[in-house]
């Protein structure tokens, strides 16, 4: 009669399963706080090695109300959320992508004009420019479900998954407690030591701040946690001659597609929305 088989350890006999489960952790983290499940880098947005200076290619144009003072833009569902800003015309948007058709409105009252805007779960939260006040909405009935106070002005809203991130203006970004709205953090804008001010519209992309400079056809990439400006994209001639007014406004609209890694762009009274894809300047 043959001995019996020695038992395996038990380190031996369960570290498939550590290693499967560490593994299934990893890809969870990766595919939804950096964005890695997306299209192969010649049909993304963003390629995986992003350069210090980028420019655009345009991947596609799509319309947008000229009549819309483009503060805020956020894309969740296949569904645009926008912020209109200026005084007696401010309203919280939802817009159809394919057809600029505004789905659903709310608009403000005529002493507040609306700012940046972020998605915080079932909720949309949008700032007001020199009222310190912000309001929180249901994002299907775009009911306001509550109010909160600033001591800052309010120009740009993202979020990072954990904290609420707001620009003013200046050089800062302030990280705020989603339900509390308490500043629980800031830093300071600055690229090879110098500050970097109008910070405008944000959007979180793949662990960055991307940041419209107010004024400027440029986009800022912030390191979140030092606050040191990793990139420039310039987005010089995005909106053609042709298709401006005396009304039109400065480039301001940021929103990404995490799924699909698609970037759109916009700005204040545009009459197109773009879909972009970023590609190195010259030898960088």
């Amino acid at each position: 009669m043959p001995e019996p088989t020695a038992p395996k350890p038990f380190f031996q006999k369960y570290a498939w399963l550590a290693v499967t489960l560490v593994i299934i952790a990893v890809a969870v983290v990766g595919i939804y706080h950096f964005g890695w499940v997306r299209p192969a880098d010649e049909e993304a947005s963003l390629p995986r090695e992003m350069t210090g200076r980028m420019t655009y290619e345009v991947v596609q144009v799509y319309p947008h109300d000229p009549q819309t003072f483009t503060q805020g833009l956020i894309f969740e569902d296949d569904i645009f959320y926008e912020s209109a800003g200026l005084y007696g015309q401010s309203s919280l948007r939802k817009v159809d992508l394919a057809t600029g058709e505004v789905l659903q409105q709310v608009d403000l009252p005529a002493v507040y004009f609306a700012e940046g805007l972020t998605a915080w779960g079932d909720q949309l939260i949008q700032l007001t420019w020199q009222e310190h006040r912000g309001f929180v909405y249901d994002k299907n009935s775009f009911s306001q479900v509550g109010v909160f106070e600033y001591a800052t002005e309010g120009w740009g809203l993202t979020q990072d998954g954990e904290r609420l991130i707001m620009s003013d203006g200046t050089s800062t970004l302030y990280f705020l407690d989603p339900e509390t709205f308490e500043v629980l953090d800031r830093v300071t804008v600055t690229d090879q030591g110098r500050e970097i001010v109008n910070l405008n519209e944000l959007e979180w992309i793949r662990g960055e701040v991307f940041a419209n400079i107010w004024q400027t056809d440029d986009i800022v990439r912030i390191d979140p946690e030092t606050g040191e400006v990793l990139g420039w994209i310039d987005l010089t001639g995005l909106l053609p001659e042709e298709e401006r007014s005396p009304e039109t406004n400065v480039l301001n609209g940021i929103a990404f597609d995490s799924q699909d890694n698609r970037l759109f762009v916009t700005g204040k009274l545009w009459p197109r929305l773009y879909e972009i894809r970023l590609a190195p300047v010259g030898d960088d």
